[in-house]
This record gives C-alpha cells, structure tokens and sequence, in this order.
C-alpha cells in the first residue's frame, strides 16, 4: 500500500471541508471529547467531502464509528489498539494505521499487522504533552530497517522546512497538524507542503 506523502491531520470535519478542496489527498479525522452523535456527523461530513475530491479519509480512535459509517480506514493510539476489536475491524474490510513512540509499542503494532505505522514525535511538538522526548531524524531510519515495505509514517514537528529530511532518513509519509492549522493562510500553508511533498508523490 502507498500513502500520499502528505498526511493530513485536523480536529474537525470544517478543516476538512475548508483543506481538502485544495488538494490535499490523504487527512486523518482526529476529534477528541466530542459526543458520538457529533463524531458520527463529522464523519459523515468528512467522508462526502473527501469521496467528491478523491481523498482518503482516515478516522481516528472511532472504529465502531467508523465502520457503522461505511469509512475504510482507522488509526489507532495504542491505547485504542489495546481495547480495540482488531478482528472486527479486519472483518469489516478497514485498513488500519497504529501510533508508536518506542520499540514495544513497535512490537505491538506490528503483532495486528498494520496498514502503516506511524513514529513520533519527530521533533518537539506543541500539539500536546508527551511523555517521550523527539525521536529525531536517526530513529526514522532504524524504525524503517524494522518495518520494511510497511508504510512508515513520520509525525511531531514537521514543518515545510523539515520535510526533505525525514524522507531522506526513510519516512514514506510526512504527518502535520499544527504547522498548517496554526498559519494564518492555511489554505496557502496547505498548497506548499502539496507542492514540497510532490518529489515523494
């Protein structure tokens, strides 16, 4: 499987229906601590963007949500991927996207087979507290010795800036929240990282 090399994330489906139409062609839904009504709205708000303009959307967290809702792609932190039914959500035909941050969390994502895996953060983040320190350039390099042809996806930090490198050490996909969410023309943030990601596309 491949991803587009730029990885999307935002907190709300109006970040979707405000970037996606831009370009962007991989976005990860992330709402936290909303009711599952809304989440459920969201989603399916999201879903209608993205199949207009050839997205694909990956939700986060809510795999019975996201299955009830007909969506094809779930990523997991590796607390949901603790209580989560792996089973179920192979069964009903989604792919599957694992958070680590150390090599046992490495493990654990590789034992349910993943779709990709993603390591950070990268370099520090403002996106929230985290309890590892940056993982830098170097692990990304290690960390895709061990998954092979498993897309590995590099998050924490990123900027436009920092992009050659995570590629160059053997990223397959480069996440973003803040840089682009954060920036005051975001629309504009969104067409560069779509225009310095092209050499991976």
């Amino acid at each position: 499987m491949k991803l587009d090399p730029f990885y999307l994330i935002v907190d709300s489906s109006d970040w979707i229906e405000r970037l996606v139409p831009v370009g962007v062609k991989l976005v990860q839904l992330r709402v936290k601590d909303h009711p599952e009504t809304d989440i459920a709205r969201q989603i399916q708000a999201s879903k209608a963007v993205c199949e207009k303009h050839g997205c694909q959307l990956i939700v986060n967290d809510y795999w019975q949500l996201a299955i009830s809702e007909g969506c094809d792609f779930v990523h997991l932190g590796q607390e949901d991927l603790a209580d989560a039914d792996v089973e179920e959500i192979r069964k009903a035909g989604l792919k599957l996207g694992v958070s680590t941050h150390d090599g046992d969390e490495l493990d654990a994502a590789l034992s349910v087979n993943p779709d990709y895996v993603a390591l950070g953060p990268v370099y520090p983040t403002i996106l929230k507290k985290m309890k590892w320190a940056p993982q830098g350039l170097e692990k990304i390099g290690r960390w895709k010795k061990q998954v092979g042809d498993l897309p590995l996806v590099a998050i924490g930090g990123l900027n436009v800036e920092r992009i050659p490198g995570v590629f160059e050490h053997g990223a397959d996909s480069a996440a973003v929240v803040t840089d682009i969410t954060l920036n005051a023309d975001p629309e504009s943030r969104t067409r560069e990282w779509i225009a310095a990601t092209e050499t991976w596309r």
